[in-house]
């Protein structure tokens, strides 16, 4: 199952000017970083549930979420 934690900071992959071109508010972005530990993947999107159910799709152990505001 996975566990969802809050961080106080994640970058954003979303800018301000996206939002227009994007009226249905589809847009999901995602930076894949391969490491040592494995692949770290960050996403980010208009529509976050769609990106937390690609998230544990994709068998993710833990999800970092930042509050907005």
């Amino acid at each position: 199952m996975t566990k969802y934690r809050f961080v106080e900071h994640l970058p954003d992959l979303i800018q301000a000017e996206d939002y227009p071109a994007d009226p249905r508010g589809r847009r999901l972005r995602l930076r894949i970083h391969a490491n040592a530990d494995g692949v770290d993947l960050l996403g980010d999107a208009m529509n976050p549930a769609s990106l937390e159910k690609l998230l544990e799709e994709l068998g993710s152990e833990v999800i970092e979420q930042m509050l907005c505001g």
